[in-house]
């Protein structure tokens, strides 16, 4: 039997990497263990321990599948499970990393690692991304005194690199938004100066692209190279993020590394693939909710789309249809599971649980009646023409009343995501509102749901989502996919020996 790694994650989230990586783990051949998760987030810190909690049972309690399945709340589990509750506090720690005394408390936890594991350590995570994504730039230029170098947000993946210092891992995974590559500070590349630091932490580090080729002469690899398509992979989403992996130098040597780490998958998925088994809901009314007036709004919508002479023949003879169907959805909640017919083997496997028997967190917000008509609309037009129409395609009378519509900046302000193509990039957006989200059945005219979201990506069924709806699909939107965080983690073992 290999011997085991312990895992360190900084900046964890709901746990997308840790997830990958004590899935990966869960093999004798290359055993890997959380031993810290470090977040700031009131929610993120209740996901994380709730899962901590679940991982330290060879086999998930049955008082857990007893409360899911019967759409009860979770118990105590410090009542029920004294000893297990208290090593997931203990593991998950909320910490704001960067501020005072912060570092100093968590560098006993690290050396105490280090120690235990005989230097067996992987550090995992993704420091904040708002100062790098190429939103928060937009956001930044609008602000007359904003001052890049002034922003303490360029400088959080510095947090991450005093860690790797202090713990000298084996390995180490960090990830971040692709704008990362892009971002300058003082007139230079912030990226150049994260590999500059990654590379010369600790005892020294070996970079490696996942997805590329690594340098036969043993260069650092271009920066594009670190650029990871989630696609690609076998995820059911168009995510891009900058991921480097770091080993340490004294395990690098006489490393013989032939193609990518990560292989391509042969096919990509579709958001039917992953989404289409979930059964059909309604979305709600923002306001008076009942499927009578809901149902009413919508064939209103319709019936004007399909009167007119603004909207092409293929979306009016589809509202049209509508207007008079009696097979609508009416719940607007399911707890009940569809069957996964078409979903590729790799992830039918991936999300299933065999006692699980109800669908998680599949409940669908509300919409005003005129957003009701523009999602209809939307749908409509990507299931007709292949894509979501931009905010110029849409009739006049279905055009929202903002002074700026015209501008350009919201060009893909309701976009529905295509059912025969991988999702566009889940963001924590979607906490705010679905427009960026919309269903592909033009019937369900709603946006997509929590689990909907986590499915697309590849969160296990079983993981729940701790807070309101609102913090839910936050963490969702902030994750690193774990179907992908596991392919990553078994490379990263395999490397290690």
């Amino acid at each position: 039997m290999s011997e085991e790694f312990a895992i360190i994650d900084l900046f964890a989230g709901p746990g997308g990497l840790g997830e990958g990586f004590s899935r990966a783990g869960r093999d004798p051949a290359s055993r890997m263990k959380i031993r810290l998760s470090v977040e700031m987030d009131d929610y993120a810190i209740q996901t994380l321990r709730l899962r901590a909690f679940l991982r330290s049972f060879e086999d998930f309690p049955r008082e857990y599948y007893e409360a899911l399945n019967a759409g009860d709340p979770l118990p105590e589990w410090a009542d029920l499970y004294p000893n297990q509750w208290k090593q997931a506090v203990s593991e998950v720690r909320q910490r704001v990393l960067g501020a005072e005394g912060v570092f100093e408390e968590l560098a006993c936890e690290l050396d105490r690692a280090r120690e235990t594991y005989n230097g067996n350590t992987i550090l995992i995570g993704g420091p904040p991304c708002q100062a790098y994504s190429l939103a928060g730039r937009s956001r930044n230029k609008g602000k007359a005194d904003y001052v890049p170098e002034d922003d303490e947000r360029h400088y959080l993946y510095r947090e991450y690199v005093r860690i790797l210092d202090r713990l000298r891992p084996a390995a180490f995974v960090m990830e971040n938004v692709k704008g990362m590559l892009s971002s300058k500070v003082d007139g230079g590349s912030i990226f150049s100066k994260v590999l500059d630091d990654l590379e010369n932490a600790g005892d020294g580090y070996r970079l490696l692209p996942l997805a590329r080729p690594t340098p036969a002469d043993g260069s650092r690899a271009a920066a594009q190279d670190f650029l990871i398509r989630a696609e690609d992979h076998g995820v059911p989403q168009a995510r891009h993020r900058v991921i480097i992996l770091g080993i340490r130098t004294d395990l690098a040597e006489g490393l013989v590394l032939n193609g990518p780490l990560v292989s391509p998958h042969p096919a990509q998925i579709s958001v039917n693939d992953v989404i289409g088994d979930l059964l059909r809901l309604r979305s709600g009314l923002s306001s008076k909710d009942g499927f009578e007036a809901w149902q009413a709004a919508l064939r209103d919508q319709a019936t004007a789309i399909a009167a007119s002479d603004e909207v092409p023949d293929e979306i009016r003879e589809l509202a049209l249809s509508l207007s008079t169907a009696n097979d609508i959805p009416r719940l607007r909640c399911s707890h009940w599971k569809g069957e996964a017919t078409s979903m590729p083997e790799h992830l039918r496997g991936w999300f299933a649980d065999p006692l699980l028997e109800a669908t998680l967190q599949h409940e669908t917000r509300g919409h005003i009646p005129q957003d009701l008509g523009r999602y209809l609309y939307s749908a409509a037009f990507t299931r007709a023409f292949g894509s979501s129409p931009k905010l110029v395609e849409f009739p006049e009378f279905l055009q929202p009343q903002h002074r700026n519509r015209t501008s350009g900046d919201f060009a893909d302000r309701f976009r529905t995501q295509a059912a025969n193509r991988p999702a566009t990039t889940v963001t924590s957006h979607i906490s705010k509102d679905g427009h960026y989200f919309i269903h592909p059945d033009p019937y369900q005219c709603r946006s997509l749901t929590v689990r909907e979201a986590a499915r697309l990506q590849t969160f296990p069924d079983n993981y729940l989502f701790s807070g309101p709806r609102t913090k839910q699909y936050h963490q969702v939107g902030n994750a690193v996919p774990p179907f992908l965080a596991w392919q990553i983690a078994k490379a990263v073992r395999g490397l290690l020996g």
